[in-house]
């Protein structure tokens, strides 16, 4: 297992569409070990592959972060089956550092997957749970929570880290 580098906004794979897992080989289960040790020393309660630098559609979803093994999640090709409710409340994201703002979500998801020995599965989850579950699968369809603001907002937040940015190369 090893820490991975977790991208940030302005990086291409964060924008794409993340491809299917065909095979879970070692290499898939390299990677989701990886994912869950980078997750839990960020910290953070969700994770995606393109987060670091994979495009395939596996997340790794703990609301714990790390405190109770039994609430780790790990979902390949995760599908949001259904949804009710919605809810607002403040959202960040480990690729875009620095940032929360509120973001409407659905308060109950199901999501079907595949676990990692290639066996169907479905998850239900409330609040914080179904909060991550779409937050992480949005990843894995090319969008950043920040895509769910105005385009206002959006803007306001993207000029104040490229600012942070090009201070920081400064340095």
């Amino acid at each position: 297992m090893a820490v991975r580098k977790i991208l940030t906004i302005g990086h291409p794979i964060l924008t794409k569409v993340a491809e299917p897992i065909t095979e879970i080989d070692d290499e898939i289960r390299a990677l989701a070990a990886d994912m869950v040790e980078t997750m839990h020393k960020a910290p953070g309660l969700g994770l995606a592959a393109p987060q670091v630098d994979v495009s395939k559609r596996l997340i790794t979803v703990d609301p714990s972060i790390g405190e109770n093994p039994e609430e780790l999640l790990v979902l390949i090709n995760p599908e949001i089956t259904d949804q009710e409710g919605q809810v607002t409340c403040e959202e960040g994201c480990l690729s875009v550092p620095d940032v929360s703002e509120p973001v409407t979500r659905p308060t109950r998801v199901v999501v079907s997957f595949l676990d990692l020995k290639g066996v169907p599965c479905s998850v239900e989850g409330f609040d914080l749970m179904a909060r991550a579950l779409c937050h992480e699968i949005d990843h894995l369809n090319g969008k950043l929570f920040i895509e769910r603001l105005s385009p206002l907002k959006r803007a306001l937040i993207k000029k104040k880290l490229k600012k942070k940015r090009d201070k920081d190369g400064e340095r």
